[in-house]
């Protein structure tokens, strides 16, 4: 074997290695790109719970000027869902929902 041989594979090693280097350093990019939108989210999230917490706050002052019970408020909306819920399930096939009716 001559050494054109072994310089024809050497060169295709360092291409190798060299595409390898670009692929990995267009990762490390792509990772750090993500990094930044999680922390972007997560200070979003952040600022949205705090609002939130403001406005459901307000909400409360409110409701109670008004003489609303809130808990009872809530309640009625977590019962209201729950059942809307429920109806929107499929049923087996052969089996009745709680809505329907035999005769």
């Amino acid at each position: 074997m001559g050494f054109g041989s072994t310089a024809k594979k050497l060169q295709k090693v360092v291409d190798m290695a060299d595409d390898l280097y670009a692929k990995l350093n267009e990762q490390k990019e792509q990772l750090q790109e993500l990094r930044n939108t999680v922390e972007e989210t997560s200070d979003r999230v952040r600022d949205i719970d705090h609002e939130q917490a403001q406005q459901r706050a307000l909400l409360e002052a409110i409701a109670e000027e008004q003489g609303l019970d809130t808990d009872a408020v809530l309640t009625d909306a977590v019962i209201e869902d729950a059942e809307a819920t429920a109806d929107d399930e499929p049923t087996e096939p052969g089996s009745q929902s709680a809505t329907e009716t035999t005769d």
